[in-house]
């Protein structure tokens, strides 16, 4: 390890320059205009954020708390990931009236559909507020600075006028080193204007999902609806389309290698300063660790969904949710691997000794503290998992806490109608016996991969996954939980209001229920011998980890550094380019229609496509869509760093246009949340010829291109 650090001396300051290359997150107040005008960018950074007139800012919006959308017609229009849009999509159909597999398009106006909940925030203002937040908490520890920091963002928000529309939301950076203030503007009528079919929309499915070449028109569109005024109003047949300050144009110029490109959007959560020691145990044994768990429940669900189209309805949506990052952890590990991410890190912390003897010290106790965690960071894994996708138990979770807040007092009637409302969602995509498959099969891994002290009395009866299959039935039969059996006269997913008409017989119908009891034994166990052990140690990792930025950004002026992904507006810049993962593949960064009809596969539920679509391109009706190939362009990739968030986000050209609209990353490259590495990190959009094409010559929806300022 000694020689390796001595060397990692010499070796760094060409490898740190390398990895630096286009990689970051970038807060928009704190843009380098210089690099990005040098790689080609033709505005400003005021024309992107200007908090006192309109700039690309006042078209970007978080979607729904998750997703990223984008203005792109002087009416509201919302143009965002189908797979951003699915709930909704999904919402709105029925076995009968299938949108998800027929798509959906609004003939004008008064045809789009309502989406009670869903919210898009603008992001009005950015402040740094690093003094005001961080006031009088030197030589404070926990929980003292914690009470203290949370004190002072009260009185900064407290402090801020806002319209009623508006908040404040404080957020840390770099560890906590820093803080940020943003004031948003909440709109609350956001309507379905029109979506792809799902063959079109979610082309490729799973199989594709994280990978590189890619055909998916991964789409929808939306339209926020605002009052008289223009402002932010709860959702009324009186409003009317929003007019934004300011909505993008669209290209549909060809695009070229090299031609300079930003995207604009909501990135998720990055941990790009992690020691070597935490990026080691994140590729050797947490991953692993989720990627085992959903991948049972992944194949036991298919296995269903494949043989049923009431199931596949009833758990797209969640399917693709569990799906998504059980792959993503996949790419992740490998990419971690192939990048040399552990020995990078261990290089670089060497030169950061060198300079600075003081981070010796930090690092040694972060090192002690992660080997020390290590067993209770595995069980968390294990353990965090099962209960989230074992549904049954995840449902048992909820009503445990439904009990302890009856009996602390604390549920009132606007709680309990809260629950009521995600219970009834929740039970209507749901299927206990089909749940109970999935149940069985994960009992028997947690009790086959967990450690014997981290398990309850008795558990090593659950290691038999077969004769768990009719063990976990019989239990789930005999559930009020489930469904399966029922409470005050009714089930729970049929009428919840009348199974909650009696609370005292319901919680203690509760407290017998099996599912529960199961659940408590489970959650009991965790909570008294892993979750204490594992919090305290990571409270105390935590501590270390912001010091530990601290020296990094005061030891290494050469760095840019910028601050981890936390949900918050950021830009990120590159170029368009291809990437040759693996030694003698190379990939293009572009892909057309032809793709897709390679792909096609009659009746598959990845890769069927539309007759119309297949018709378009036997016709070769390509409108004003096509490029200089001659066939329409669907995809794109450029070395943009993005992570979850990020889905739905513009990206954008040299002049602001929309150029293309981010859904995914190449899978060799997923691991650039922890380990951005220019060789592999690319992200992928869907070409906006495409958006249009399919808008336009699939959907005969011209009204909505109509409305758009068109770049040709």
């Amino acid at each position: 390890m000694t020689k390796k650090i001595l060397l990692s001396v010499f070796l760094l300051p060409a490898a740190m320059a390398f990895a630096q290359q286009y990689g970051g997150m970038w807060i928009p107040t704190e843009l380098n205009e210089k690099e990005m005008k040098d790689l080609g960018m033709k505005i400003s950074a005021k024309d992107i954020f200007n908090p006192q007139k309109a700039s690309i800012k006042d078209a970007v919006v978080q979607f729904n708390g998750g997703c990223t959308a984008e203005i792109i017609s002087p009416k509201g229009l919302l143009l965002t990931n189908h797979h951003c849009g699915y709930g909704q999509i999904q919402a709105h159909s029925t076995v009968q009236n299938d949108l998800l597999s027929n798509g959906f398009w609004a003939k004008n106006m008064s045809g789009e559909l309502a989406n009670p909940g869903v919210t898009v925030d603008f992001i009005v203002d950015i402040k740094e507020v690093s003094n005001q937040i961080l006031e009088g908490t030197d030589n404070l520890t926990e929980p003292e600075l914690s009470k203290k920091i949370a004190n002072n963002i009260e009185i900064y928000k407290n402090s801020q006028k806002t319209e009623q529309f508006q908040s404040i939301s404080v957020k840390p950076m770099y560890y906590g080193n820093k803080y940020y203030a943003y004031t948003i503007e909440t709109f609350k009528d956001i309507r379905l204007v029109g979506a792809p079919p799902q063959s079109i929309g979610k082309f490729g499915s799973d199989t594709d999902n994280w990978v590189w070449p890619r055909h998916t028109g991964d789409f929808s569109m939306f339209r926020i609806y605002a009052d008289k005024n223009n402002k932010p109003a709860e959702y009324s047949k009186d409003n009317v389309p929003y007019v934004p300050k300011h909505y993008l144009p669209v290209s549909i110029k060809d695009k070229n290698e090299n031609d300079f490109t930003f995207v604009f959007g909501f990135p998720g959560r990055t941990t790009e300063y992690l020691p070597a020691i935490a990026v080691e145990k994140i590729m050797k044994e947490i991953d692993p660790a989720r990627i085992a768990v959903r991948d049972v429940a992944l194949k036991t669900l298919d296995e269903k969904m494949r043989a049923d189209d009431a199931t596949r309805i009833k758990y797209a949506s969640k399917y693709a949710s569990v799906a998504n990052y059980w792959k993503k952890w996949i790419g992740e590990v490998e990419g971690l691997k192939k990048s040399n991410a552990v020995e990078k890190k261990v290089m670089y912390e060497g030169s950061l000794v060198a300079k600075n003897h003081e981070i010796k010290s930090t690092l040694d106790q972060i090192n002690k503290l992660y080997n020390d965690q290590a067993p209770f960071a595995l069980n968390n894994a294990y353990y965090t998992e099962v209960i989230r996708n074992a549904e049954t138990l995840k449902l048992a979770s909820d009503y445990y806490t439904y009990i302890a807040s009856v009996e602390a007092g604390r549920m009132n009637d606007s709680e309990l109608a809260k629950l009521k409302t995600k219970l009834s969602s929740f039970y209507k995509d749901y299927s206990g016996e089909l749940d109970a498959k999935v149940t069985a099969k994960l009992l028997a891994l947690y009790a086959n991969k967990t450690a014997p002290q981290f398990l309850p009395a008795g558990f090593e009866k659950y290691k038999n996954e077969t004769q768990n299959i009719q063990t976990i039935e019989e239990i789930s039969k005999n559930s009020i939980i489930s469904g399966r059996a029922e409470v005050n006269g009714t089930s729970l997913n049929k009428d919840i209001d009348k199974a909650f008409s009696n609370q005292d017989k319901l919680i203690k119908t509760l407290k017998k229920d099996p599912v529960y009891q199961l659940y408590v034994a489970m959650r009991d166990t965790y909570m008294t011998k892993a979750d204490p052990q594992f919090a305290s140690m990571q409270n105390k990792i935590d501590a270390l980890q912001k010091t530990f930025m601290a020296q990094q950004m005061s030891t290494d002026k050469d760095r840019k550094f910028f601050p981890d992904a936390n949900s918050t507006l950021r830009v990120t810049y590159g170029k368009v380019k291809g990437s040759s993962p693996r030694d003698a593949v190379s990939y293009s960064y572009q892909t057309h229609l032809a793709g897709v009809m390679e792909k096609y596969i009659p009746g598959d539920y990845e890769f069927d496509v539309p007759k119309k679509l297949i018709d378009l391109y036997s016709k070769k009706d390509f409108g004003n869509y096509k490029d200089k190939t001659g066939d329409v362009p669907v995809g794109f990739t450029a070395t943009n760093h993005t992570t979850g968030g990020n889905s739905g986000s513009p990206a954008l050209d040299a002049y602001g246009n929309l150029v293309g609209l981010n859904f995914d990353r190449q899978w060799e490259g997923t691991m650039s949340d922890i380990n951005y590495d220019p060789r592999f990190s690319r992200n992928i959009m869907v070409d906006t010829k495409y958006i249009l094409f399919i808008i336009d010559k699939f959907a005969d929806s011209k009204w909505l291109i109509d409305e758009m300022k068109v770049i040709k």
